[in-house]
C-alpha cells in the first residue's frame, strides 16, 4: 500500500465535532484519558 493509500484509508474525525464547539475533548486509550485542547491559534495539543 502506498503512503497516499494509507492515509486515505485511514479515520477522519473533526476536531471542532470533537470538542462539540468547545475548546477540549477528553480522549481514553486503553483506560488512560487525554486532553485534547484547540489552541487559539488554532493548534492541536494533546496531553495525558
Amino acid at each position: 500500500m502506498s503512503a497516499a493509500q494509507h492515509v486515505a484509508a485511514s479515520p477522519v474525525h473533526e476536531a471542532r465535532i470533537l470538542t462539540e464547539g468547545g475548546t477540549t475533548a477528553m480522549i481514553v486509550l486503553d483506560g488512560a484519558r487525554y486532553t485534547l485542547r484547540i489552541t487559539r491559534a488554532g493548534k492541536l495539543i494533546l496531553t495525558k
